[in-house]
């Protein structure tokens, strides 16, 4: 991933911020005390997804799309991610997924764009872990972009990232 593509130095470095569970048990929602997450970043292409710090990356991690990644999504069911620029506008404990956080897909462009086609624009777009049921999960294990148009990474990863990304946060999801 080139970079400075959005505005990194080449200087940029991997921080390691700390995330843990609390009293040593093991658990799903876990705290984090570093560089406040100021925007996350999605490269569709690359299949990547960056917490940054201003311009500073913290973490990086490998996505799964929805079932047909290329193009914007439009309309309800055509299983693409969104791409533009959203907002992290809710978080779901109780998903059925491992974790969830909530991107404010879709906005009032995207809603007009699918009216005008006679159509729904779709939404509950997610950044979410693993399926918590078995049968989706193997299905998940065995292909790429298995999606509906959400970002999946694994259920480690979305407690970092639920830990870390607050509501309010942008978050810019690139071709």
């Amino acid at each position: 991933m080139n970079r400075r593509a959005f505005g990194i130095s080449a200087a940029a470095s991997l921080a390691l911020a700390g995330c843990s569970s609390a009293g040593g048990a093991v658990s799903r929602f876990q705290s984090y005390s570093g560089p406040q997450v100021t925007s996350v970043v999605i490269n569709k292409g690359a299949r990547k997804l960056y917490l940054l710090h201003k311009e500073e990356i913290l973490r990086e991690y490998e996505v799964d799309l929805g079932f047909a990644p290329l193009g914007h999504k439009q309309f309800e069911g055509d299983g693409k991610t969104p791409e533009g620029t959203y907002v992290i506008d809710r978080r779901n404990p109780n998903s059925r997924y491992h974790l969830s956080v909530g991107i404010s897909y879709p906005n009032p462009q995207d809603r007009a764009h699918a009216r005008g086609q006679g159509k729904r624009p779709g939404g509950e777009i997610f950044i979410h872990g693993q399926p918590n049921n078995a049968k989706e999960r193997k299905r998940a294990a065995r292909v790429d972009d298995w999606t509906a148009g959400c970002i999946a990474v694994t259920n480690e990863e979305i407690e970092e990232i639920y830990a870390m990304v607050p509501n309010g946060t942008t978050i810019a999801l690139r071709p």
